[in-house]
């Protein structure tokens, strides 16, 4: 069966960015690295079990936000910690997004927003929606204040 495979283009940082982000998250694998004349040119990596394509190209095209990765994350401390490190060199965005030091964009989001979120009353709901606006960083207890009507 065939698998989809996120092709990421560098502009010649492809493997310091495959070394960032294999020190950032666990499980992490290079799977294959192909050289030409000494230098990275194509390698394949593995985060959190999604494998990824980097390519040392010339700075022709640019990341944009009209795509990003989104990581999951249980607990606040996950959040924090993706937060800092793939933010470091890079710029915070609103509602959970950041751009890392390679242009990329990530959205760090805690699974208790979408749950919250999700609330079928609509209150609760609009309340954890306009938490969020507010944010860079997501903070959980910051989003259950908004839950439970307390203010944030």
């Amino acid at each position: 069966m065939p698998n989809i495979t996120p092709f990421l283009w560098f502009d010649g940082r492809a493997e310091e960015a495959m070394n960032f982000y294999a020190s950032i998250f666990k499980d992490a694998k290079v799977l294959n690295v192909t050289r030409k004349d000494g230098k990275l040119f194509v390698a394949t990596f593995e985060l959190l079990g999604q494998r990824f394509m980097a390519l040392n190209a010339e700075p022709l095209f640019k990341f944009t936000e009209a795509i990003s990765f989104f990581v999951n994350c249980e607990t606040q401390l996950e959040v924090d910690e993706l937060w800092a490190k793939l933010s470091a060199g890079g710029a915070p965005g609103q509602c959970g997004w950041l751009k890392d030091k390679f242009g990329l964009s990530w959205q760090i989001i805690p699974s208790a927003l979408m749950r919250l979120m999700g609330d079928p009353d609509p209150t609760k709901s609009k309340a954890v929606f306009g938490a969020m606006m507010k944010m860079n960083k997501i903070v959980i207890a910051d989003l259950e204040k908004a839950y439970e009507g307390r203010a944030a």
